[in-house]
């Protein structure tokens, strides 16, 4: 049986670096995991608890909670705007921390990669991506650090399915979420 990896995609662009390094991440995967890209994560409203009512709590995000109830693990894929997440990935992350004391991420493996156009690739913004899946419950795991600089000239004319060393580097994220999802997917 494959870990299931609920993947979230914090640039909306159809055609995003972010969104070419999630679907890279499915490719390479193979057998060893189940890369669930949600792809509703922009119709999610911003999360307000007046409307966080059991039973008519809005259909994307109940829909995100429950795909995330169904994984062994999440992979936010996060690009950086303005020295930070983007909002659409930190909403994310206020829905599945909620109901208070019964977030739908608690306890689960998360990991933070992504690309952006600056040298560091987004570091700041999977920093604090990191810090903000933690204060949610979710189990960061430290050792997954991919964050590609560079982005709109390394993949200018190249696909990231079409760099050796970016596969590489996402069956290494892979790998290692999926190790520390095994004991919560057995």
């Amino acid at each position: 049986m494959s870990t299931t990896v609920l993947t979230l995609v914090g640039s909306l662009r159809t055609g995003s670096v972010n969104r070419q390094l999630a679907e890279t991440a499915a490719a390479a995967a193979g057998d060893v995991a189940e890369i669930v890209i949600f792809d509703r994560i922009g119709q999610i409203p911003f999360y307000n608890e007046d409307i966080d009512v059991e039973g008519s709590v809005p259909e994307a995000a109940a829909a995100l909670r429950s795909a995330a109830a169904a994984a062994d693990a999440v992979l936010l894929v996060c690009p950086e705007y303005n020295g930070t997440m983007p909002a659409v990935l930190k909403n994310a992350i206020d829905w599945l921390s909620r109901p208070f004391g019964v977030s739908a991420i608690s306890g689960t493996p998360a990991a933070v990669i992504g690309s952006a156009f600056g040298q560091y690739g987004g570091v700041w913004a999977h920093d604090d991506a990191r810090k903000s899946l933690g204060v949610a419950g979710a189990r960061v795991v430290e050792d997954v650090r991919l964050s590609i600089g560079g982005s709109v000239t390394r993949f200018a004319e190249i696909h990231p399915k079409d760099d050796a060393e970016v596969v590489e580097q996402l069956r290494g994220v892979i790998s290692t979420l999926t190790a520390e999802a095994a004991p919560s997917a057995a």
